[in-house]
């Protein structure tokens, strides 16, 4: 497995019925010790989130994404989580919650480049259920 990187990553969902267990998957969080990698990748579509729930506030959850972002980046503005170390920001973003952005399990793999694979997962776990929602 040369030149491959040992990389973790977890799907985000959005749940916005915490009661109901219904969720979208809407991001994908990775991290890469290695490359000191951290970044976050999101969509939100509001007639997919309207589908779940009609009275969310699709800004609100806009925002808590962003913020999901802030932290990655380490954006000063985003407070004390976003401050600690890369490793710990990642197992922060990826801890259990019961709220309306959670995250999947962290899942384990290797890849050539980061970045090019926080594209392959996102595309294959979030944009593919981008499928416009008939009546």
């Amino acid at each position: 497995m040369q030149g491959k990187l040992l990389f973790e990553y977890a799907v985000i969902r959005l749940v916005p019925r915490v009661e109901r267990e219904e969720f979208i998957n809407v991001g994908v969080v990775l991290y890469c010790s290695k490359k000191q990698f951290l970044q976050v990748k999101f969509t939100l579509l509001p007639h997919r989130v309207k589908a779940l729930d009609a009275s969310i506030d699709v800004d609100e959850i806009e925002a808590r994404l962003q913020s999901f972002q802030n932290i990655c980046m380490a954006n000063k503005n985003a407070g004390p989580i976003a401050q600690l170390p890369i490793a710990s920001r990642f197992r922060w973003l990826t801890a259990n919650k019961s709220t309306v952005l959670q995250t999947s399990a962290v899942h384990p793999g290797f890849c050539g480049n980061p970045g090019h694979e926080l594209d392959k997962l996102f595309t294959k776990l979030v944009e593919v259920n981008r499928g416009q929602i008939t009546q």
